[in-house]
């Protein structure tokens, strides 16, 4: 003989999922790094995959201090404030990073970086920066690419290491 048993259970709500977010505010990313003026380099994120990719936004302005003596009659942005930039945003994906320890991601290494063309005061510079592999949950690796109005200004690897 087999017992049948019935059970009934009210309706239940469908799971509602987060919204991930998708940008953050120059408030939000000073929340997530610890950079601070004059070495803040990212005024938004306008598109984030997590634990994939960013992309996010520079503002070039003549007003920026490094402009004082590179080079005085022409300002360039230095390349390797292009290199930092690209870094941080970089940093908003390592940070968002579930199933990494928290504490302070600094550069272990730069491979292959290449400079396209000048960035110059009133440029937007856009960055994109894709996760490339992260090791020991310590360790990551990133390739970077900054744009302005389209055109190549900067690529190259980035490595990165936690520090407690």
């Amino acid at each position: 003989m087999s017992t049948l048993i019935e059970t009934h259970t009210a309706p239940t709500e469908p799971l509602k999922e987060t919204p991930i977010k998708t940008t953050f505010t120059v408030e939000e990313i000073h929340q997530l790094l610890p950079h601070r003026y004059p070495f803040a380099l990212v005024d938004r994120i306008i598109d984030y995959v997590p634990a994939k990719m960013a992309i996010g936004i520079k503002n070039v302005s003549f007003n920026e201090p490094q402009f004082q003596g590179h080079f005085p009659g022409r300002p360039i942005m230095p390349g390797v404030l292009i290199v930092e930039a690209m870094a941080q945003v970089g940093g908003v994906v390592l940070t968002q990073m579930a199933d990494v320890p928290g504490g302070l991601f600094m550069f272990a290494g730069i491979d292959g970086v290449r400079f396209r063309r000048p960035v110059v005061p009133g440029d937007q510079l856009v960055m994109t920066v894709e996760l490339l592999s992260v090791k020991a949950r310590r360790f990551g690796k990133m390739r970077g690419r900054a744009e302005v109005d389209g055109q190549l200004a900067c690529e190259g690897d980035l490595m990165f290491a936690l520090v407690e």
